[in-house]
């Protein structure tokens, strides 16, 4: 902002002259000559929008409160931060924990020994007219998926390996009897003894309580293979995939809030910053008149300051 101003000295030389006889013409000149003055002066205010953009980036709320904005836009980009990170952090720990707890239910009720032996000795069950025989999917161990296995102790030896698919039982089931073939318990695992058919032979309650239904998926009808205990655990996995869902929710909103408050906090500088110009182009025109001090004279009076401000 550019601030200038005139200002015009009017010296008393006939006042000097009575009260200063001894005053010189060359000090006449001399205060005529300085009695007309010009001024300028500079303010400057270098307006930066990039300030309050980074401030709040780093800090939703924090570039609105640099602009002097009203309180209420600083409180509620900071209460929309607070918020979004205590939600972030009780789902994440609530989807672990529901993640930990259908976990140790499939450790409980899902046996490789139980898999193997509904594949070899079928369950007598029907269910509305259908058997165990008549779905495919239960009738072998290979499909579209697989398992992974530990080989260990002899039989490791014996074939020299250590980890196979879990197709290979359904051409050798004796090396369950071993005792050295333990599956992998992994994240694939956890997945799969809930989501296909082809791994319902597992479940405890497999060989008395099987049932199928028909599921409908848009364009057709599907049969699905349940037990009690695998619709549990569907279930259980669905509420901690729910749990997992709100926390990218949060994530979302809370990165929002920082490009929210940013671009905000970037036009609300930039509409000050042209309304003041525009306030500055319509100010009115300021004047001042003061006495001037000059020591040379008797009466210490020099003359009168005239100044505009524009």
């Amino acid at each position: 902002m550019l601030k200038s101003f005139s200002t015009f000295s009017l010296p008393f030389l006939y006042l000097g002259l009575l009260f200063a006889q001894d005053t010189t013409a060359v000090e006449v000149q001399e205060s005529i000559q300085d009695s007309i003055s010009v001024l300028l002066v500079e303010q400057d205010q270098v307006n930066y929008p990039g300030k309050p953009l980074i401030m709040s980036l780093v800090l939703p709320g924090a570039g609105q409160y640099y602009n002097k904005s009203p309180m209420w836009k600083t409180a509620s980009f900071i209460g929309v931060e607070l918020g979004s990170i205590i939600a972030w952090n009780y789902f994440f720990k609530e989807s672990q924990r529901l993640k930990e707890n259908y976990k140790a239910f499939a450790d409980l009720h899902w046996t490789l020994d139980d898999w193997v032996t509904n594949r070899f000795y079928p369950p007598t069950q029907m269910h509305e007219a259908m058997s165990w025989t008549n779905f495919s999917a239960l009738t072998k161990l290979t499909g579209t998926h697989d398992l992974s296995l530990i080989i260990s102790g002899d039989l490791a030896n014996e074939l020299n390996l250590t980890q196979v698919s879990s197709d290979s039982l359904d051409v050798h089931p004796d090396w369950l009897n071993s005792g050295d073939v333990m599956v992998v318990r992994d994240g694939h695992f956890y997945e799969n003894i809930g989501k296909y058919d082809q791994f319902l032979g597992g479940w405890s309650d497999a060989k008395d309580a099987w049932y199928w239904e028909e599921k409908d998926v848009g364009d057709s009808i599907e049969i699905v293979i349940k037990t009690p205990l695998k619709a549990n655990y569907i279930n259980q996995r669905y509420e901690s995939n729910q749990m997992l869902s709100a926390v990218k929710y949060s994530i979302t909103v809370l990165m929002f809030n920082h490009v929210i408050s940013g671009i905000e906090s970037v036009w609300t500088n930039q509409r000050k910053a042209s309304d003041e110009q525009k306030q500055e182009k319509t100010s009115s025109i300021d004047t001042k008149l003061s006495l001037v001090y000059n020591p040379s004279n008797p009466g210490g009076l020099g003359g009168l300051q005239f100044a505009i401000f524009f």
